[in-house]
């Protein structure tokens, strides 16, 4: 059954609505292109809508009742809001998820050498890329670096029109012939992708490596960081520059980090203009997932199900059995990418199983790769339901899966919240260029989404 394009059904002030969340939304991803600058901007934007944190409801008012809005941040990469409802906890929650970490070039501990007249930052890319897409494109340097002292100093370099910028080098195609015979995957190895600092020497030492030097000592002079500071710093190397409209009619946005910012925001601000939910209303928001949500700050740690047990107490509504079943009696919504019909690459999409641009946001009752292997797969009576939400809304939603059946695959966070037994589907928005620095998205299902998740909230099950 086709679905009908969202931008059929606007008015003129649906596009002024449109617009309005678009130029939010883009400003978003221009300002915060690591997870830490995200969750520094989340907690901003809770404070700004009458959130409070966790430890001081703890500290100062000892208890939570209905209407009461508290987010908890995790070493800073990892954003929790939960928004009280009227019913009891035991009966569950209606949960967001997404995740703020995007595919990037982190850089490695013992970083910077010299060679061939230059100096350069090795790196260790992570999550899913396609390593030839980095080269010959302008970097930024983000990041934090902490000393000996715990004194940190914050990095964003690249991004003003009057910084530098930095990259990695390509092999000219007049030498590029032996290259150009290679599979894609080796075009451009992980070990070089390196990314070039500097040219000009230190003057007047007897140093052998005066480029090098001349860095460590601009490092120092500007930053106040010395050499063995990178073993405890935290620097990502991303495309440089602003999310900008994309084509001619400016319906769609280009940037980096869509995947999946692009859901982290809009189940954000649905998170922050709820009102009066019934039933909690919680936005997720995890680090780590583009590697397999492992760690501290992943989906795969216990943080998410002890901040639900502490505001559970604080409501007075805390027992080891009715956190377990407030955890299983949960709905949720794991909102993620999906992957937009490519007219170039057709034959790797199934036409009537696919999101396409424009047809708002994307529901997946199941991702994996081939035989659905590590999909979460959505139970259908939990569609249905969902299905009767968004509609009623006037939602303008579709369905897809990932490329064809022995195409590929992927995954998310649903199967992690899955094994509590609660009901959880993956949605979210349609993306070209997924993974790649600078992918696509719709304006049009960027409002969608916006307003499918609201209405999400608004649940009463």
């Amino acid at each position: 059954m086709e679905r009908k394009n969202a931008w059929n059904t606007y008015g003129e002030e649906d596009l002024v609505q449109v617009n309005r969340i678009a130029e939010q939304y883009r400003q978003f991803i221009s300002d915060c292109k690591t997870e830490r600058e995200c969750a520094a901007r989340i907690r901003e934007m809770a404070e700004a809508a009458g959130y409070v944190p966790l430890e001081k409801a703890v500290r100062e008012e000892g208890s939570l009742h209905p209407g009461d809005k508290v987010y908890a941040i995790h070493k800073k990469k990892l954003a929790i809001l939960f928004h009280i409802g009227t019913e009891p906890m035991e009966k569950g929650m209606n949960i967001l998820g997404a995740h703020i970490d995007s595919p990037r070039l982190d850089i490695k501990q013992n970083p910077l050498y010299e060679d061939g007249e230059m100096a350069l930052l090795e790196t260790h890319y992570y999550g899913g890329i396609k390593k030839y897409q980095w080269a010959a494109i302008p970097l930024a340097l983000h990041g934090t670096v902490v000393k000996k002292d715990g004194s940190t100093v914050e990095m964003a370099v690249g991004e003003q029109p009057e910084d530098p910028v930095f990259g990695i080098s390509d092999l000219l195609i007049h030498l590029s012939s032996e290259q150009l015979q290679k599979k894609a995957a080796v075009v451009v190895e992980g070990e070089n992708l390196n990314v070039i600092v500097g040219s000009r020497p230190l003057k007047d030492t007897e140093e052998k490596e005066k480029i090098r030097e001349a860095l460590l000592a601009l490092l120092k002079g500007q930053y106040g960081i010395e050499e063995e500071d990178f073993l405890s710093a935290e620097l990502e190397a991303v495309p440089a520059g602003t999310a900008r409209d994309f084509g001619l009619d400016r319906s769609m946005i280009m940037g980096y980090g869509q995947d999946d910012r692009i859901c982290a925001f809009t189940s954000l601000l649905a998170q922050l203009e709820v009102k009066d939910p019934a039933y909690t209303s919680v936005c997720l928001l995890t680090d780590k997932e583009e590697i397999g949500s492992m760690g501290a700050t992943g989906m795969q740690s216990r943080y998410f199900e002890n901040v639900t047990a502490e505001v559970m107490q604080l409501a007075g509504q805390y027992s080891e059995l009715a956190l377990r079943r407030c955890l299983q009696n949960s709905h949720m919504l794991s909102s993620d990418v999906s992957a937009a019909f490519d007219p170039n690459y057709a034959s790797a999409f199934e036409k009537k199983n696919t999101a396409y641009l424009g047809r708002g946001m994307v529901f997946n009752k199941y991702t994996g790769s081939r035989g659905k292997s590590g999909s979460n797969d959505a139970c259908a009576e939990y569609i249905g339901q969902l299905r009767g939400v968004m509609d009623d809304a006037g939602v303008c939603w579709q369905t897809a899966e990932l490329g064809k059946v022995d195409q590929g695959g992927g995954g998310t966070i649903a199967y992690i919240t899955a094994n509590y037994g609660m009901d959880v589907i993956d949605s979210g928005v349609a993306l070209l260029n997924m993974h790649s620095p600078w992918e696509i998205s719709s304006k049009a299902d960027i409002y969608e989404a916006y307003r499918g998740y609201g209405a999400f909230l608004k649940v009463r099950w």
